[in-house]
């Protein structure tokens, strides 16, 4: 299988996709330049695919694919029932510190106010093999002390394993989002044969592509 889906945004219709090693990216990806902030850019016509510097990218032009990469990082891809408008969201710890989840939800809320926002967290890299230091914890403990408790477990004197899919969906819960879904069991580190991961081969290692599309029937 060359791409992973989520149930849940299949069910009402959404084309979305979280990427593997040999997937291919859809035709007309719009994305940004990634920098581990809290930044949101809007797409709203078909254009070059790279955007300016962000993180979290909103889709609302009807057929036009937004993603975002990772190599171990969270990928959130939100979504309201009509699928109207869309946001894909790149969650590693310094994002998720800033707050990225949140202004991704936030920036959806704004464009389809009122609307039940579904949550998918794609493929990343798990407490198995995520081991952070005191001042990631630091900083992930000013957002939420109590999420980032429930996400880790002690190791050596200074340092935790951290699961990053747990602090991202307290994020997504905190926004209110109450439909959110985990693809379970997936480690990107543990399975280097389906995906790339700088934990386990190194920043030289390729990125996988996540991509959510807006509905092309809502024009």
């Amino acid at each position: 299988m060359n791409e992973l889906h989520s149930p849940l945004l299949a069910s009402v219709g959404v084309g979305h996709a979280f990427g593997t090693r040999d997937a291919a990216p859809p035709p007309g990806i719009r994305r940004p330049r990634q920098i581990h902030e809290a930044a949101v850019v809007r797409v709203t016509n078909a254009g070059a695919e790279l955007l300016g510097e962000a993180d979290a990218v909103l889709g609302s032009a009807p057929g036009v694919p937004v993603g975002i990469v990772t190599a171990d990082c969270v990928p959130v891809l939100l979504s309201p029932r009509a699928g109207d408008v869309v946001a894909a969201v790149h969650g590693g710890w310094r994002g998720l510190a800033a707050g990225v989840v949140e202004a991704g939800v936030a920036a959806l809320r704004r464009e389809s106010p009122g609307s039940e926002i579904l949550a998918a967290i794609g493929p990343r890299v798990g407490p198995c093999c995520y081991e952070v230091d005191a001042p990631v914890l630091d900083a992930l403990e000013h957002r939420d002390p109590a999420a980032l408790a429930a996400a880790t477990t002690p190791s050596r004197s200074g340092h935790a394993w951290l699961d990053l899919g747990a602090v991202s969906e307290a994020a997504l819960r905190r926004s209110g989002v109450e439909q959110v879904e985990l693809l379970a069991e997936v480690c990107t580190a543990c399975d280097t044969d389906r995906f790339y991961s700088v934990r386990a081969e190194g920043p030289e290692t390729g990125r996988l592509l996540h991509w959510v599309r807006p509905d092309p029937s809502s024009s």
